[in-house]
């Protein structure tokens, strides 16, 4: 079997023998200092002792003194000294040096250049060098990386841009800065950064013959990078952008990417070019994004972007562009691809997307729980009729029952639907979160049962809110049931509250929710959580993972809506396998100057039975006949004189044409031709103090805020049973 080649080694050669001895050489400078020091000794023993010696050979030493010392000087002339070795040096390399370069001062003069930099830039218009920051071109992006570089120098920093020829089109050269002392001198080298041609299979451009060995990835990439350097590439102002960059060859093939786009795609920003493009993204924006690639022409970029998604793992969203570099012999190109992280806005698009359709169906709830509402007052009114006059030893008396508890849970039906639909009538007060999680909490620990464990955590010094507490109520026990659901085999259903200061909502990042002051319940639980593909589909009316028979899908659909009327907000969170947690927000009440001060509710006392027979005489308007039979039945039963109508003219024509005195008018609001409030209006200018009762399937808010509402009137909602009917009618003429 063939093993994998290793790496060709070369061996150190051994030493033999010991190397030969370098031949002794006489140093000229030392003979002539030698041969001048001997002169300067003779001459001063022929002063001190002129007898020693004639005049030849007085002569003979100032003869040889006088050639010593100018032997001297002929050869240390050329010689450098040891502390000017390295400059000289280094200053004869930098004149030699064929990149141009240049070294400023601290205050950014001209200390030094060589003929390199003179032959690219020429002379200042003075006459003088070039400075490095008169060199480039003007535009915005050249000067922004000319200043980063200036600012580098005077912070002592090496940096390195590339920048922009002054006057020469298309040319960028790659410019680095570099401190050389401490005095504040910068080093700046120039080198050629012009794009050329990748060298790749079926592209033109330079071929260099090399030899590389087969390494990891990481180190196989730096070997062939003199193969690609001189090609497209993304240039270093590029690698920190918050837009994601990238190269691609025509397969797709990335072999340069930034660090943003690694971030963007998922992808391992060391080995980002191990990867092809297409198996980033999901096969339907893969084969968009191949169209699109195809679809360009040579210097071409896209107009128009392509959204992408990634592979499962990765959720985040993002918008491409694309630009084709050029063409290749085999079919494929080079692309630049651009990306831009679009998942905030995509979760911001899909969270007003479903409030839009919460808000549309919500509409179509509240329309059918209105007319639903009409049928359920006729069937449960009738059937408390037939109950009153039903012994209840007749066998009949127990399917009649079965009837009217039937017709109660579906009426309870259609209140969630008009919570849902924030249609419903709310009787907000002020109250404490304190108070209402713990007078809630004896009912929640009954319907979670022994195996849930209820766990109250309350915060201190809570904000009061203004909310109907038995919809409040409402909304913790649906809660409270989808959490015990959750749990089959028992588990902690925790209930928090405290206070979240704007501050506080800042950071929460809930885009659709305004910052301020909120009152904050936490409903968490231990369960088995909610898939995500779910999570955004929960307080969808009739959607529901519960088995057939056991849930409606309304609980979760009536508690937003319940929320919703109330200005709050509700978020849903959760993990599969560790539960779930929903916290409501509450506006936090702060009563206005012109408004009194609400005060705190209480809890309602039981009432003894009370005698609602009673005399006077009512009109009563109801468009549908079986609501009216009812209502009229009903009354007269109760000692009223009854006068009906089917419409708002027949109720005029009524209340011109009656001699006696109209003591209550009860009239449904929507009506066709002549509505409720327009009846109202007319009859009004007749009998100014007449007492008002409007009835109707829709919400007392929504009519609230009509503009043609009456000043003063009260309100019934439907379905109502026999007793409410009757007791509203006793409270209004009571009171009047």
């Amino acid at each position: 079997m063939n093993q994998a080649a290793k790496p060709e080694t070369f061996p150190t050669p051994e030493v033999s023998e010991p190397p030969p001895k370098r031949p002794f050489k006489l140093n000229p400078a030392l003979c002539a200092l030698a041969l001048f020091g001997l002169a300067c000794l003779a001459g001063t023993a022929v002063v001190l002792w002129p007898q020693a010696a004639g005049p030849g050979g007085l002569a003979l030493l100032i003869s040889i003194t006088i050639i010593g010392a100018i032997l001297l000087l002929s050869l240390t002339s050329g010689r450098l000294t040891p502390a000017e070795a390295p400059a000289r040096l280094f200053g004869a390399a930098l004149d030699a040096d064929p990149i141009p370069c240049c070294i400023t001062a601290a205050d950014g003069s001209v200390a030094y250049v060589n003929p390199g930099w003179r032959r690219m830039f020429g002379h200042s218009p003075a006459g003088g060098d070039v400075l490095p920051v008169a060199g480039f071109a003007g535009d915005a992006e050249t000067a922004q990386r000319l200043y980063r570089l200036v600012r580098a120098a005077g912070l002592k920093e090496a940096r390195e841009e590339e920048l922009k020829l002054r006057g020469v089109a298309g040319k960028w050269v790659h410019v680095a800065a570099t401190p050389i002392s401490p005095q504040g001198h910068t080093s700046w080298r120039v080198t050629d950064a012009s794009p050329r041609r990748p060298l790749m299979p079926g592209v033109e451009g330079q071929r260099h013959s090399v030899v590389v060995q087969f390494r990891p990835m990481e180190a196989a990439r730096q070997a062939l990078l003199p193969l690609i350097e001189g090609g497209p590439r993304i240039p270093r102002f590029f690698q920190d952008a918050p837009v994601g960059v990238a190269l691609i060859d025509g397969s797709g093939k990335i072999f340069e990417a930034n660090t943003a786009f690694a971030s963007i795609t998922g992808a391992d920003p060391k080995r980002a070019w191990e990867k092809s493009l297409f198996e980033l993204l999901r096969d339907q924006s893969a084969q968009e994004t191949r169209a699109r690639l195809t679809s360009l022409r040579i210097g071409e970029v896209s107009r128009a972007p392509v959204d992408v998604r990634f592979r499962p793992g990765n959720e985040r969203t993002a918008q491409l562009f694309a630009g084709r570099l050029n063409p290749s012999e085999a079919g494929g190109a080079v692309h630049a691809i651009y990306l831009i992280d679009t998942t905030g806005q995509t979760a911001l698009e899909t969270q007003f997307a479903q409030s839009q359709k919460m808000q549309a169906v919500g509409q179509l709830a509240g329309g059918i729980a209105h007319d639903f509402n009409n049928l359920l007052t006729v069937i449960n009114g009738y059937a408390e009729l037939l109950l009153q006059r039903t012994p209840a030893t007749d066998p009949s008396f127990r399917d009649l029952n079965d009837i009217r508890s039937t017709g109660l849970r579906a009426a309870s039906l259609v209140r969630q639907l008009l919570a849902f639909s924030r249609q419903q009538t709310l009787e907000p007060q002020m109250l404490s979160v304190t108070d209402l999680v713990a007078d809630w909490s004896v009912t929640l620990r009954r319907l979670i049962g022994d195996r849930v464990k209820l766990r109250v955590e309350h915060g201190r010094d809570l904000w009061p809110v203004m909310a109907d507490p038995t919809q409040l109520g409402n909304v913790l026990i649906n809660l409270a049931v989808n959490a015990r659901d959750a749990m089959p085999n028992g588990g902690t259903l925790t209930l928090r509250s405290s206070n979240i200061s704007v501050e506080e909502t800042k950071a929460q990042g809930h885009v659709l929710m305004p910052t301020g002051d909120y009152c904050m319940i936490e409903v968490e639980d231990t369960g088995i959580g909610i898939p995500k593909e779910n999570l955004g589909k929960i307080f969808e009316p009739f959607f529901t993972t519960k088995d057939k028979g056991h849930g409606t899908g309304l609980g979760l659909a009536s508690v937003y809506g319940i929320v919703k009327q109330t200005g709050g907000y509700i978020f849903p969170e959760s993990e599969v396998g560790r539960g779930t947690v929903f916290r409501i927000y509450l506006p936090r009440y702060v009563a206005s100057a012109t408004s009194e001060p609400a005060k705190m509710s209480e809890p309602e006392r039981p009432q003894a039975p009370r005698d609602l027979t009673g005399v006077g005489t009512i009109l009563l308007v109801e468009d549908e006949d079986a609501v009216r039979d009812f209502a009229v039945r009903a009354l007269t039963m109760r000692g009223y004189r009854v006068l009906s109508a089917s419409g708002g003219e027949e109720a005029l024509d009524l209340v011109h044409s009656h001699e006696g005195e109209i003591d209550l008018l009860i009239s449904d609001v929507v009506m066709p031709s002549m509505d409720g409030p327009a009846l109202v209006k007319a009859v009004r200018e007749i009998k100014p103090n007449l007492r008002i009762i409007f009835i109707s399937g829709y919400a007392e808010e929504a009519f609230r805020n009509s503009p043609d509402r009456p000043e003063d009137f009260h309100f019934l909602p439907k379905p109502f049973s026999l007793k409410q009917l009757t007791t509203k009618v006793k409270d209004v003429l009571e009171a009047g």
